[in-house]
């Protein structure tokens, strides 16, 4: 029941927070199989849920779009304005993201190896909360773009998120309509709904799946009600299985673009800390609460394990997520079986329904990312 519990969240939470990463939703699909089953074996802790969290979505998706931004793969370019290939811009943000996950994933296995997770012993909690509010805050801004269908400039540096916020309402004249009507109804939803497993939590064997829920309705009204033609509403679009041959065998692994690692080594660095950080955070939280120890440098090399196996799979990086993880404790998981399942419910998605998610609006994930945060 954990497993299912925990499968069904990782489906919109994925496909979410694989745009955070500017890379198209089914990455994040891929993020929640592979290193899920790496951590099974090399993991310590028992409750923690591995796969796509926001925090590492944004720091890899500022790094795609820092070395291959829209400008770089435009195509019949006249008077200065010309359309983007969107197709080659994804191709090479995906080569971009597997090789900081690699290369993330070797510093992690490194400095389990030199025992450096004594590093916990200095991320106290008012640290891992404030980090978690301000990356809340970024995420929470980062998809207002997308719930009002407006382009605002990219920017970087220091209160670029200021400047970002300020430009959103600057456009909010050209706001899309449809779209905002599709991401408050998504919204409000999900709000009650959460609401209602919070009150009812004891009395109910579960929580409702209202993200699958949302899901299957917001596909289902797009398809049948021409949202896509009709009102221009941008939606997932295809879901290629390019990495399955057959039900039987999946495609070999591929290396990632090593002459891209000079230019990344500083951000898989980063995202190597940051990820351990809020790993061995959420799992010592969970350790105390039932009365077992996690391996600080075994938890090092598990998640490393599992961003070098899985940036060899198209995967971004990962680490584990606070709402999974409560989630899969809550429901009754005592064991990282419960991780198995998930990913099971994940690979069926990849291999047999994906394409029924073709219509599916791009700004209910927004909405799941806001709502997650």
């Amino acid at each position: 029941m954990s497993g299912c519990s925990v499968g069904i969240m990782h489906l919109p939470q994925g496909m979410a927070y694989a745009l955070l990463a500017s890379l198209r939703p089914v990455f994040g699909l891929y993020s929640s199989l592979y290193p899920v089953l790496i951590y099974f074996i090399f993991g310590t802790s028992r409750h923690i849920s591995i796969g796509t969290f926001a925090v590492i979505s944004i720091m890899v998706g500022s790094v795609t779009e820092r070395l291959a931004p829209d400008s770089n793969f435009m195509v019949n370019v006249t008077n200065g304005t010309g359309t983007v290939n969107i197709d080659e811009r994804d191709a090479y943000r995906v080569q971009i993201a597997c090789s900081l996950t690699v290369l993330a994933g070797i510093f992690q296995i490194l400095l389990g190896i030199v025992r450096f997770g004594f590093v916990v012993t200095y991320l106290s909690e008012p640290l891992v909360r404030g980090y978690t509010t301000g990356s809340a805050c970024h995420v929470c801004v980062s998809q207002l773009k997308y719930l009002f269908g407006v382009t605002p400039a990219r920017f970087t540096g220091p209160l670029s998120l200021i400047y970002t916020l300020v430009d959103i309402c600057r456009l909010l004249p050209q706001t899309k309509v449809p779209e905002l009507v599709v991401s408050l109804v998504a919204l409000t939803v999900l709000i009650v709904v959460k609401e209602i497993n919070a009150c009812y939590r004891k009395k109910l064997p579960l929580p409702i799946p209202i993200e699958l829920i949302v899901i299957i309705a917001a596909t289902i009204t797009t398809h049948f009600g021409g949202l896509r033609s009709e009102y221009n509403i941008d939606v997932v679009g295809e879901i290629p299985t390019f990495i399955i041959i057959s039900c039987s065998r999946l495609k070999p692994p591929r290396a990632p673009d090593a002459t891209l690692f000079s230019e990344v080594v500083g951000d898989a660095f980063a995202v190597a800390i940051v990820g351990y950080a809020i790993n061995i955070s959420l799992g010592k939280t969970f350790a105390l609460k039932h009365g077992y120890k996690v391996d600080s440098n075994q938890e090092l090399v598990a998640l490393g394990l599992s961003n070098t196996v899985g940036g060899f799979f198209q995967c971004y990086s990962v680490t584990s997520s606070l709402s999974r993880s409560l989630v899969q404790e809550s429901t009754g998981g005592k064991t990282q079986v419960a991780g198995v399942i998930s990913s099971v419910i994940v690979l069926v998605t990849v291999l047999k329904i994906g394409s029924l998610f073709e219509d599916l609006p791009k700004v209910t994930f927004s909405a799941f990312c806001t709502i997650s945060q």
